[in-house]
């Protein structure tokens, strides 16, 4: 049985930034969102996040999680401070609480599993996660015994110059036994040069207390400013890709490429340099996405090729190709076999198998059927200053260079419309639709002066 905790009421004035620093994005998250999604693999019985600076927004922003509980903090007066908080709302509680960051997105599930396990298999009053880092500075130092029993956690602020030799840092991450911690919540003092109420006090006057080193110590950077945010970044990147790599994808250039966590990748995909998979996309078995190409929050079929290309909110079909210089958005649906080539732009489209609009098009809520052929510069024109209308393509129907189809219109199947006409009225089935003027020439015609 476990309860967590997130701290979350700092406002990061390092980010510079009217935003509370736990809302910053990373990799289609937030810092808070990261850390909460890591946490579910435990099945928390309680999930809290102590709020202050931007607690309004913070609510916000995580209000599609009804399971998350909210606990302000109305002044910030350290982390012993904020987990006091907690005292009301577990009175009778006798389990385990986990305390976390929200600034610290990088932890894996399996590492905090492990802190957990530790922490029950032998009785400790608080089990600390650790981590040996290159460069320790900034951070808390951890004294242990040979066996892992902790001696003492001294804030890098308040180190002697021997102390901060030690690489073996806190990471800010403790698992409690709670009723031991709330014996000693009430009691910390705030005898430091910051004046705050440390929650390390509380692992200093509990007995016994472990430490845990994390195997990766990445796993434990913070964010603090924007340099931290983007190094955050990279790392979630690295860890992203090479699991793609291993399972099957090919990635031609990792560095200039970026896939969020919540993107799926089939075996055999091939990403291109300089493409970008966000949001919840899906990539079918040999499709060929790149190079230059924003994929985000659409469903892409198999043996599918994508470049230079912008896909969102939209799908396409198997064997289709896409590109180079199309734009593809809101809610468009683009069937097995069809063609959307150089400067074609669909919005809120839906194409038929075997459909091609190969050049210089804008499709806009429009719908069109099977074996339709787009001549190049073909419109719909959909809206009329007011309102947008729909245009209704049949199946086998072709329109020639430069037609504009002016909705609400409806061309049947297997039309044909001649170049450069504006259609404005329906058509029938099996038509040839002229709608220009004929061509007038005034041989050795001057403007007058």
């Amino acid at each position: 049985m476990v309860i967590v905790a997130v701290l979350a009421a700092g406002r990061g004035t390092r980010m510079k930034s009217s935003l509370p620093k736990v809302l910053h994005p990373l990799g289609g998250r937030s810092l808070v969102g990261w850390v909460l999604h890591q946490v579910q693999s435990l099945q928390p019985q309680r999930q809290f996040v102590i709020i202050g600076y931007g607690g309004d927004a913070v609510r916000a922003a995580l209000a599609d999680q009804p399971h998350v509980e909210f606990v302000e903090q109305r002044e910030q007066l350290g982390t012993g401070h904020a987990v006091q908080q907690l005292l009301p709302h577990l009175k009778d509680y006798e389990g385990h609480l986990l305390v976390l960051n929200g600034d610290v997105p990088l932890l894996r599930g399996e590492t905090l599993a492990k802190l957990l396990e530790v922490h029950q298999k032998h009785n400790n009053a608080a089990t600390i996660l650790t981590a040996q880092i290159p460069n320790p500075q900034g951070y808390g130092r951890v004294i242990c015994d040979s066996q892992n029993m902790l001696k003492q956690i001294i804030e890098d602020r308040d180190c002697t110059t021997a102390q901060k030799q030690n690489r073996r840092i806190n990471a800010g991450v403790y698992c409690f036994h709670w009723p031991q911690l709330a014996a000693v919540l009430p009691h910390l003092q705030s005898n430091n040069d910051q004046q705050e109420y440390y929650l390390t006090d509380a692992v200093n006057a509990l007995s016994p207390v472990m430490a845990v080193d994390v195997e990766d110590y990445e796993e434990i950077l913070g964010v603090n400013d924007r340099v931290q945010l983007a190094a955050a970044y990279q790392v979630l990147q690295n860890r992203i890709k090479k699991a793609w790599m291993q399972v099957g994808v090919t990635l031609i250039d990792p560095a200039s490429t970026t896939i969020e966590d919540t993107v799926e990748l089939a075996p055999d995909v091939v990403i291109e340099p300089q493409t970008h998979l966000r949001g919840q996309t899906r990539i079918g078995s040999g499709s060929i996405i790149g190079p230059g190409t924003l994929i985000e929050n659409s469903v892409i079929g198999e043996r599918v090729t994508a470049r230079y290309a912008v896909i969102s909110d939209s799908e396409i079909g198997n064997d289709t190709q896409v590109g180079p210089f199309a734009h593809i958005r809101q809610q468009s649906v683009v069937a097995d076999h069809c063609r959307i080539g150089n400067f074609v732009e669909l919005k809120k489209a839906q194409l038929g198998r075997d459909t091609k609009a190969s050049h210089l098009s804008y499709l806009g809520d429009a719908t069109l059927g099977d074996r339709v052929n787009i001549g190049a510069g073909t419109i719909t024109a959909n809206y009329d200053g007011v309102r947008k209308h729909p245009t209704h393509i049949g199946s086998g129907t072709k329109t020639g260079a430069n037609s504009v189809l002016v909705a609400p219109v409806t061309l049947g199947e297997n039309v044909t419309v001649a170049a450069g006409s504006t259609v404005t009225e329906d058509v029938p089935d099996h038509a040839l639709v002229i709608a220009r003027c004929r061509q007038v020439v005034k041989p050795n015609w001057q403007p007058k002066a």
